[in-house]
């Protein structure tokens, strides 16, 4: 199986857009905000649906065309989204929690920034940050493929 990552998306708790990273060469940035926003809907009814104890790691929130799109969310509402291109085969939902935890982490890191206002709703512009994603997502190409 031939998968890799195409987009990391964080959206805040007031449902706007935190970070977006494209990593496609093939699909412009505007794809990838529409993606991001209505995976909002589906994550909102996921968690409004589902169970009080609710699993972070959402799994496959819908896929479209050649791209999966996957979800998790935090304790604090912020919803983290991966777009994955798929051309063949199931991706491991182990695999993708792991990756959500990298992610998760890279976030809880910058925001324990003390000059960091954690409900603003300014994107994040930490150079910090943006190489963690970078990082993970590239890292990420070798770790999903079956």
């Amino acid at each position: 199986m031939s998968s890799e990552i195409n987009c990391i998306a964080l959206i805040g708790k007031q449902n706007n857009p935190l970070f977006i990273k494209n990593f496609s060469t093939s699909h412009p940035d505007l794809k990838y905000h529409y993606i991001a926003h209505t995976s909002i809907d589906v994550i909102e009814e996921r968690v409004s649906n589902g169970p009080k104890n609710l699993d972070l790691y959402l799994g496959l929130l819908y896929a479209m065309e050649d791209l999966a799109v996957y979800g998790y969310i935090t304790n604090t509402r912020v919803k983290l989204v991966v777009v994955v291109s798929v051309t063949d085969g199931i991706i491991r939902d182990a695999d993708m929690k792991a990756l959500f935890r990298k992610i998760h982490s890279a976030y809880v890191s910058n925001v324990c920034n003390p000059f960091y206002n954690v409900d603003s709703q300014k994107c994040i512009n930490s150079k910090a940050f943006s190489q963690a994603i970078e990082t993970i997502g590239i890292n990420a190409r070798t770790t999903l493929d079956i």
